[in-house]
């Protein structure tokens, strides 16, 4: 075990499956992860926390860590977008052939059919292009919300104080509650349209049923009767690629 002034961390095997546990000062709950792309564990705790109910919770959750882990390893993601002539890009839901032409003074998105035509200033790096990239998918994002947005809050009755995008690892959406602000993941842009309507109506529906239970799931099927379709869809394109890092799918206890 090491420890630092506000943090102790150590790896454990609980249930056949290795665990890196951190305890931290600052943290009020337990919360346990598992961390695409390959599925690692991970459990964050209060300092004082017992390490025997920290195992005991990890116990509890095995089936389901086993089940997010396997769906996350067998989904496909992309490999690692270099922003080169001849790649495939995805926008709502279609596969466009990049061609990048270089020797611009500013960069410039334009899509025809069947491509997307980059236009680059020479010797721009693989960061730079996937930054610019990745706004001109906000804008996207953003300009079809705009339009889906009064759809769904007149079908819904009901509406957030804020709709905003965020490049986000693991969710499609999430629901501030308190706050009525729902956050929509940037790469719904590359998904079809329907899969983002499905998303939009799923976290607005939190805003009348807190949890997952048999009620938030009608009401989802009420406002939006095709979201098992969409749902598929979602589970069976490719994600992103992810390098190994830290966001991960959360389990808290309180």
């Amino acid at each position: 075990m090491k420890g630092k002034k506000n943090m102790i961390c150590r790896n454990e095997k609980i249930g056949g499956i290795d665990v890196k546990i951190t305890k931290k000062r600052n943290l009020k709950n337990l919360y346990i992860r598992v961390n695409p792309p390959e599925g690692d564990v991970t459990v964050s705790a209060p300092i004082a926390y017992p390490d025997e109910e920290i195992k005991l919770f990890v116990l509890r959750k095995i089936p389901e860590i086993i089940s997010v882990r396997d769906k996350m390893l067998s989904q496909a993601r992309q490999t690692k977008r270099e922003y080169i002539s001849g790649e495939s890009h995805y926008l709502w839901g279609k596969t466009y052939r990049l061609d990048v032409e270089v020797g611009f003074s500013k960069y410039e998105i334009k899509k025809i059919p069947n491509k997307i035509i980059f236009k680059v200033p020479k010797g721009a790096d693989i960061e730079s292009k996937e930054k610019f990239f990745n706004e001109w998918y906000r804008s996207e994002l953003r300009r079809v919300l705009d339009r889906l947005i009064p759809k769904v809050e007149e079908k819904m009755s009901i509406s957030a104080n804020e709709y905003k995008i965020k490049n986000m690892k693991t969710k499609w959406g999430t629901c501030n509650i308190d706050k009525r602000r729902v956050w929509i993941n940037l790469q719904l842009a590359k998904k079809p349209i329907e899969c983002l309507e499905y998303v939009l109506v799923h976290e607005m529906v939190h805003l009348l049923e807190k949890n997952h239970t048999h009620r938030f799931n009608a009401l989802v099927e009420e406002f939006y009767p095709t979201w098992k379709i969409a749902k598929k869809t979602l589970e069976s394109m490719p994600l992103d690629y992810l390098r190994k890092g830290k966001n991960s799918i959360d389990e808290e206890k309180d």
